[in-house]
C-alpha cells in the first residue's frame, strides 16, 4: 500500500532512540523527509545518520530542549527553513520519574508538565500554521496506556498524558475543517529502555528478580510478548499518512490487548 508519504516533511520529537527513532525511521522508509530532535546534538546526529543511511531519505538532526517555548518554535522554524513545509508532527517526550502520587514534589510536577504536556502543546501550536498553509496535516501524540488504565507508580505520566489526550481531542475538532488530523497512540510494553526501567522498578517494589518481574508483565499481555519499536512505529506511520484520511480525535492502544477497557 502506498501511504502517500513520499516527499512529505515530518518532525519527530525525542527521536534519538526508542519510539521516536523508530517513528523517524518508519517515516523515512516511506519516503518522507524527516527532522529529528533530541536534547543532545551528538545523540541526534548519530541517530539521523543511521536513518539516512538505511533509507536514503533526507534527514535533519536538530538539538533542543522541548521544555522551553522558544526552542519549540525554533525547531519547527528550522524544519520549515530546511524543507519548505511541514506535513507531519510526532509529539514525543521521555517518561517522567516514577513514584507514588503523594510523594511527587512540586518541582517534579512542574517538570512533567513542561516535558509531557506543554511540549506537545507548543510544538503543535508552532506546526499548525504551516499545516494550514499546506492544506493538510497530521499530528500524532505518543502517550501511554496509562491514559486508559492508570499505571502503578506512574502518576506523573498518567496525569499529564491524559491531559495531552484531551488537548488533542479539542484540536481534532477545531482543525478537522482544515484537514489537519490529530490522534494519540498509547504504547504498552514496547521493548525500549523505558520499559527496562519500569521492569527494574517493578522488580525492586515486588522483591523479585528482573526476570520474574518481566515474566509477570508478559502474563498480563494476551498476545504474550513485548512489541518491538518498529511494530509501534508502523501504526504511527499509518496515522501520519494520507491513508488515515478519516481518523481523527482518536486514542489507539498499541498494547497487545493488555488494557481491559472497552473505551
Amino acid at each position: 500500500m502506498d501511504l502517500g508519504l513520499a516527499g512529505k516533511v515530518a518532525f519527530v520529537a525525542a527521536a534519538s532512540r526508542g519510539l521516536g527513532k523508530a517513528c523517524a525511521l518508519g517515516l523515512a522508509r516511506e519516503g518522507a523527509r524527516v527532522a529529528m530532535c533530541s536534547r543532545s546534538q551528538a545523540s541526534i546526529d548519530a541517530a539521523a545518520r543511521e536513518v539516512a543511511a538505511e533509507t536514503g531519505s533526507e534527514v535533519l538532526a536538530l538539538a533542543g530542549d522541548v521544555r522551553q517555548a522558544d526552542v519549540c518554535e525554533r525547531l519547527v522554524e528550522q524544519t520549515v527553513e530546511r524543507f519548505g513545509r511541514l506535513d507531519v508532527l510526532i509529539n514525543n517526550a521521555g517518561g517522567p520519574p516514577l513514584g507514588s502520587a503523594w510523594r511527587m514534589t512540586d518541582d517534579q510536577w512542574q517538570a512533567a508538565f513542561e516535558t509531557n504536556l506543554m511540549s506537545a502543546v507548543r510544538l503543535s501550536t508552532a506546526a499548525i500554521p504551516h499545516m494550514k498553509a499546506a492544506g493538510a496535516g497530521r499530528i500524532v501524540n505518543i502517550t501511554s496506556t496509562g491514559v486508559r488504565q492508570p499505571l502503578p507508580n506512574l502518576v506523573l505520566s498518567n496525569a499529564l498524558r491524559a491531559a495531552v489526550v484531551n488537548f488533542a481531542k479539542t484540536l481534532a475538532i477545531e482543525l478537522a475543517p482544515d484537514n489537519i488530523l490529530v490522534n494519540n497512540l498509547g504504547p504498552g510494553r514496547i521493548d525500549t529502555d523505558r520499559i527496562k526501567e519500569l521492569d527494574d522498578d517493578n522488580a525492586r517494589r515486588w522483591g523479585v528478580s528482573v526476570e520474574e518481574a518481566r515474566t509477570r508483565q508478559l502474563e498480563s499481555i494476551p498476545i504474550g510478548r513485548y512489541a518491538t519499536p518498529e511494530e509501534f512505529a508502523n501504526v504511527a506511520v499509518f496515522l501520519a499518512s494520507a491513508r488515515a484520511s478519516y481518523v481523527t480525535g482518536q486514542t489507539i492502544m498499541v498494547d497487545g490487548a493488555s488494557v481491559r477497557s472497552i473505551f
